[in-house]
């Protein structure tokens, strides 16, 4: 039978996010350093340590929420690289997670799901 809810998917998330340092390289505020009309309504950065499709780090959106709590991640296609990548949003509000899941879906080269825990 197929899962719809994975305990051990969102408990080895966890795990990532509590054995490496959340690097906010992108704090709320700041612009794209490529495209500068993009501007982040939260907190942007990686988990250091950790890999991705892109080469860098495991990306996530960082909410003002105190907890390191993951509460949802975000898939997302890239069409101008070509690639695809999932976001941790930690510490996520529901407000927040609006606000990333509209940053993902704002322009025809990106598009995003939002999975929630």
């Amino acid at each position: 039978m197929l899962e719809t809810y994975n305990e051990s998917f969102w408990q080895a998330i966890d795990t990532l996010v509590s054995s490496g340092k959340i690097i906010i390289d992108r704090p709320k505020g700041s612009t794209h350093p490529r495209f500068p009309e993009v501007k982040y309504d939260i907190d942007y950065g990686y988990i250091e340590n950790t890999s991705s499709m892109d080469g860098g780090g495991i990306d996530v959106w960082r909410g003002s929420l105190p907890s390191n709590t993951v509460g949802a991640i975000i898939c997302i296609v890239d069409l101008m690289k070509k690639d695809s990548e999932i976001k941790l949003l930690v510490g996520c509000t529901e407000e927040e997670m609006n606000i990333v899941y509209e940053f993902h879906n704002k322009t025809e080269f990106m598009k995003g799901i939002l999975i929630r825990r």
